[in-house]
């Protein structure tokens, strides 16, 4: 019997991050969470800095791992990985165009 790679933490964990730097994301893109009044780049900005680290390298050990072992499931949440992190990454870097 085969199991579900996205029941696996290395597939899940990242899209579940992705969501939630959306969710931080659109806080601050609505207003909810104001910009730092000090000039700093405030602690959204710290958040995104230590996510994208971190996403990338889930998504490398995921690939790493998976990747050889079932490739097509692999593929497949590997898309939907990156196309989050693209998703998180595109707002960025418009508004600092």
């Amino acid at each position: 019997m085969k199991i579900s790679l996205i029941k696996k933490p290395g597939a899940w964990i990242p899209i579940v991050l992705s969501f939630i730097m959306l969710i931080v994301l659109g806080m601050y893109l609505t207003g909810v969470l104001p910009p730092d009044p000090t000039g700093d780049e405030g602690l959204g900005a710290h958040l995104f800095q230590i996510w994208l680290v971190l996403e990338a390298l889930m998504i490398l050990f995921f690939a790493v791992k998976w990747f050889s072992k079932s490739p097509k499931q692999a593929f497949l949440i590997l898309i939907t990985q990156i196309a989050l992190v693209l998703a998180v990454c595109a707002p960025v870097f418009y508004f600092n165009w």
